[in-house]
């Protein structure tokens, strides 16, 4: 399962920035990414320069490579995991980015309360964010 883009808190279109691929990664659209000295790689639970989700899927296959990647930190994201959830809840990020997990590094947070039966929507916690101390 991935993260779908579902709203910003301050409304709006979300921002779309063409962010370069890491070495080696392998990037699957709908999943959380995260910036490692100016490039992206997948996200995994404590990382703390997170971007938001990649809306492509791409190989590592040159040094030009970009991903195209939604960048809002009040960006909210959907998810299903089957699970219920309460508003303000923490939870951490699956290793490969396309899931959440159990709260222990606390990388996102509940927005909206949620039955077992909903999605999950979740925000990156504004200090994981790598725009969370510039602005």
């Amino acid at each position: 399962m991935a993260f779908t883009f579902s709203h910003k808190l301050s409304g709006g279109a979300p921002t779309i920035v063409d962010i370069p691929l890491k070495s080696g990664s392998v990037i699957v659209a709908g999943s959380l990414v995260n910036l490692e000295s100016g490039t992206l790689d997948e996200a995994a639970t404590n990382d703390t320069a997170l971007v938001g989700i990649a809306l492509q899927t791409k190989t590592y296959a040159a040094a030009t490579d970009t991903v195209p990647c939604i960048i809002d930190p009040d960006a909210v994201y959907s998810i299903v995991d089957a699970n219920a959830r309460l508003a303000g809840a923490t939870l951490d990020i699956a290793t490969d980015g396309s899931a959440i997990a159990a709260s222990s590094n606390t990388d996102v947070v509940v927005v909206y309360p949620s039955a077992a039966t909903e999605p999950t929507q979740v925000m990156i916690i504004r200090t994981s964010h790598y725009l969370g101390a510039a602005v």
